[in-house]
């Protein structure tokens, strides 16, 4: 034997993913945080209780513009969870957008 590394080359891995989602383009580190204010939700209220809550769209609406303005105004984290009010806006659109496909909005 030579010592020649390269004389058996290992064949190329195959994965037929494309066209599936990339969650790899999500931003590193937030959505630990989005979900941080999920888990804490979840404790308070119950898991996915903000599915039945009454006027949902509008509630989660003036909910998520209060953490939006909140944030703005250059406010501290919310000082119930302790997570930034844009992790709490994240919260409130994506229930938006939950309500809105599965046609309760």
């Amino acid at each position: 034997m030579s010592g020649d590394h390269n004389q058996y080359q290992k064949p190329e891995g195959k994965k037929f993913d494309t066209g599936k989602p990339r969650w790899s383009l999500l931003p590193n580190g937030v959505v630990r945080d989005v979900i941080q204010v999920l888990e804490y939700g979840a404790v308070k209220y119950g898991t996915d209780n903000w599915k039945y809550v009454p006027d949902a769209n509008r509630r989660y609406y003036d909910a998520a513009m209060r953490h939006l303005d909140e944030w703005q105004s250059g406010g501290e984290p919310d000082a119930e969870t302790g997570q930034s009010h844009l992790a709490h806006a994240v919260c409130c659109l994506m229930f938006l957008m939950w309500l809105e496909k599965n046609g309760d909005s």
